[in-house]
């Protein structure tokens, strides 16, 4: 494990405002097609034909779930994509409510026993209770091939209103729930993608180019204040940006929690991750936060590239804490929260990795598209036809 020291910088040139920060935390993506137009890369030419890339999807698919199941003791389950409104148990993303899923009415028996459902946009919480559905023990968990739709995203390069992912849970102890757990598993994921790439890079010998460098071997460590001390005034995704140019490959501690500069890093929603525990740094700083993201550098678009959210859950304490401080006490009416106050489910530490994401990246693509069947608006669509970026439809 390599963590990053906190080193302070001088100051960006250009004083980013206060509102920049704000608009920053929710509604991912770059936002403006003009400015995407700038971000997509010229002269592209992508190393697969759309043949072999879904020759190459799949077998890094089956790598991956194969490989994460074997590192974590997982066992692969079967995961809804619709869930009843009043469970608690769908994904908000976030805590300000910029991000809501899709509501449908299920009139069944004329609407004698009707059902309010939602599409998920993630099974982060569905898992957790699944845990128990399966009887699962700590050390033992599970992995969805999860499907979602998150109908709010603003659709560029790396955000699709289709979403993949590998969502995965594992049961834990109380004893678990640290900085040096939470570690031990991310650098096992790590090894399972690093995996990944030498597989697929195996069977198709021309996606190892020194055009696009391989993943470093190891993860770089650092929490989100001491990114923060190192660009004070820029906005998360451009302090994201600058931080993997010069460690291609890391994992961003306490996300949720607001830092010193008055913003969380992030949004993130008060009743799966736990963002409140107090932790310490390596040399002796308070710190807050059980959770993080992997993020990585891509060669192909020269940017920051996420390929996974995870942390270990709140139990009942801390989730009376972050409900109480993003005043959302009242989702402890919900069945999922229920259980989680009066331990009725287990312990856990879980994420999602995604999918398209991460094949894209394996892949040296330049866009999500090219390796995910969805919906993309007629100007990005024009747009990579222009920049010979092959989009599937």
């Amino acid at each position: 494990m390599k963590v990053l020291r906190t080193v302070r910088c001088d100051e960006h040139p250009g004083d980013i405002r206060m509102a920049d920060k704000r608009a920053d935390l929710a509604g991912p993506g770059i936002g403006d097609y003009d400015e995407l137009e700038k971000i997509l890369p010229q002269n592209y030419s992508g190393l697969l034909t759309p043949k072999e890339t879904q020759k190459a999807i799949f077998a890094a698919k089956g790598y991956i779930e194969e490989n994460l199941c074997k590192a974590l003791n997982l066992i692969p389950v079967a995961v809804p994509l619709i869930v009843d409104a009043e469970s608690g148990v769908n994904d908000y993303l976030d805590r300000d409510g910029s991000r809501g899923p899709i509501p449908f009415h299920i009139s069944n028996d004329n609407d004698k026993h009707p059902i309010d459902a939602e599409v998920v946009q993630a099974a982060t919480k569905w898992k957790r209770m699944a845990l128990k559905q399966f009887e699962m023990a700590p050390g033992e968990g599970l992995l969805t091939d999860m499907r979602a739709v998150r109908k709010d995203y603003f659709l560029d390069h790396d955000h699709s209103a289709y979403v993949d992912q590998w969502d995965w849970e594992l049961a834990i102890t109380e004893e678990q729930r640290n900085l040096q757990y939470l570690t031990e598993v991310v650098e096992k994921m790590w090894e399972v993608l690093k995996g990944a790439e030498a597989h697929v890079q195996e069977l198709f010998p021309q996606l190892n180019t020194d055009k696009y460098p391989n993943l470093p071997d190891k993860l770089t460590f650092i929490h989100a204040e001491d990114i923060l001390e190192q660009y004070p005034n820029l906005p998360r995704q451009q302090r994201e940006t600058e931080i993997v140019k010069e460690y291609p490959a890391i994992f961003i501690y306490g996300i949720g929690w607001t830092l010193k500069d008055g913003y969380p890093h992030e949004l993130r929603a008060a009743d799966y991750d736990d963002w409140v525990t107090e932790t310490i740094s390596e040399d002796g700083r308070p710190m807050h936060g059980l959770n993080g993201d992997i993020l990585v550098w891509n060669p192909v678009t020269r940017r920051r590239h996420e390929l996974t959210s995870m942390g270990i859950r709140v139990n009942a304490e801390t989730l009376k804490k972050q409900l109480e401080l993003t005043g959302q006490l009242d989702f402890l009416r919900f069945p999922y929260h229920q259980a989680i106050i009066n331990d009725d489910i287990p312990l856990s530490i879980g994420g999602g990795i995604g999918q398209s994401r991460t094949f894209m990246l394996l892949l040296k693509k330049a866009h999500l598209g090219e390796v995910s069947v969805t919906v993309w608006p007629k100007v990005l669509q024009d747009m990579c036809k222009k920049k010979n970026i092959h989009v599937l439809t």
